[in-house]
């Protein structure tokens, strides 16, 4: 599957279809970045069933700020919508290969119960605050 290429419009619905999303932050001018490319996009080609994506920085200085981009390269990894990773720097092959079989092998029913029962918890904590 060819990498897609993410704006401002296009983020959020990409971000919300079910499944694996890896999302390289990246520029023109960062060596770094134009390392990576190559791997990325190889990667998305044995990849079929994992959304590959870019963000180049310098066009959505919105989506930069919204997600907190500060170094580049910069690669976000979501499943279900769930931010899973978010990392600084060049990964090699093996390690985004070894983060892909992770995000493949959550139990995504789990982490949906988890997050409730934090919801709930925290709802308490705020509300104890208060004195209600």
């Amino acid at each position: 599957m060819p990498v897609v290429s993410l704006d401002s419009k296009s983020f959020g619905p990409t971000l919300g279809r079910p499944g694996i999303l890896l999302i390289d932050w990246w520029a023109k001018w960062c060596s770094p970045c134009l390392v990576f490319g190559p791997v990325f996009e190889g990667m998305a080609e044995r990849y079929p069933d994992v959304t590959f994506a870019r963000v180049e920085v310098n066009g959505q200085p919105e989506l930069v700020e919204v997600m907190g981009v500060q170094v580049l390269p910069t690669l976000m990894v979501f499943r279900d919508g769930f931010l899973l990773l978010h990392h600084v720097g060049v990964l090699p092959e093996p390690m985004v290969e070894d983060v892909i079989r992770q995000a493949r092998a959550l139990d995504m029913a789990e982490v949906r119960r988890r997050l409730a029962e934090y919801r709930v918890s925290q709802a308490r904590v705020r509300v104890g605050l208060h004195g209600v």
